[in-house]
């Protein structure tokens, strides 16, 4: 295969008309040019040049060869000269996000963000979003944040969420035994979904499930359709749906900005994506 490098030779040679001034053009040695100069013509089966004693000159091949050797050339150059001054891309910002997070609140920190580097996210659970963080595979995470760490963005207790039509929909709170008689939906990648389940087996009640589905979406639609109850954070809710305190049960949550190692130095503190994030969070 035809080299870039032996385009050249063969032109610097027609240009200068003489091997070792070619040589010098290029910036290499003569026997490294002559070497060059014979693979070529040993690569297309004929002679390019007519060595004589005092000058060189093109054989037929070498004529044909001559103006497409030429352009060639000319198209590298115009590659380099086009392509090259294009600016490079920016690099992401790669956001990880916690599968429970409002869908509400991404879409509108989306809609909100006004930084130049293009978004990139990732979708998971706190332990994968702190794995990412750790191997430097994302550089933040809007995930579930333990006391004391990252930048807490919203806290929250956990609901009974039912349709807005149910009749307990207007209560101040609910029972364990006030549950017994509804049908559930389990939210399948719901955080404390092990201490829920203790939480209402502990108090006798063991309700029949509708469905099971890791889709909050989902679920929470078809809380709104009537087809069951669930356990959800607060900022879950929406139109169709009342989120009723459930009696004794005191967990909650804190949701927010866990940064990786080189976040601070690379980013610094006041990125657009922070400012997106915090200016559309729930409540």
């Amino acid at each position: 295969m035809l080299s870039r490098t032996q385009l050249r030779q063969f032109l610097a040679v027609v240009d200068t008309g003489n091997f070792t001034r070619a040589a010098n053009a290029l910036n290499v040695a003569q026997p490294s040019l002559s070497g060059g100069i014979a693979e070529l013509e040993r690569q297309l089966g004929t002679r390019l040049f007519v060595r004589e004693r005092r000058r060189i000159r093109l054989t037929p091949a070498g004529n044909a060869l001559l103006p497409l050797a030429r352009g060639i050339e000319a198209g590298f150059h115009q590659a380099e000269v086009q392509v090259g001054s294009l600016p490079a891309p920016l690099r992401p910002i790669r956001l990880g996000v916690l599968d429970t997070v409002p869908l509400a609140w991404l879409e509108a920190a989306i809609a909100a963000y006004a930084g130049s580097e293009p978004l990139e996210l990732s979708e998971g659970g706190e332990r994968e979003l702190n794995a990412a963080l750790a191997n430097g595979s994302i550089d933040l995470a809007l995930t579930l944040l333990a006391p004391g760490t990252g930048e807490v963005l919203l806290e929250e207790d956990y609901c009974l969420a039912l349709p807005a039509a149910h009749p307990l929909a207007g209560a101040d709170s609910v029972s364990a035994s006030q549950v017994a008689g509804e049908t559930m939906i389990a939210r399948r990648s719901c955080e404390v979904l092990g201490e829920t389940s203790r939480f209402f087996t502990e108090r006798g009640v063991r309700p029949r499930f509708a469905l099971r589905s890791a889709n909050d979406q989902r679920a929470l639609a078809m809380v709104r359709a009537g087809l069951g109850v669930t356990v959800a954070p607060r900022s879950l809710g929406g139109p169709g749906l009342a989120m009723v305190p459930l009696d004794q049960f005191t967990l909650n949550r804190r949701v927010g900005l866990a940064f990786g190692a080189h976040w601070a130095a690379q980013f610094g503190p006041a990125h657009p994506v922070l400012q997106a994030l915090r200016a559309t969070r729930p409540g």
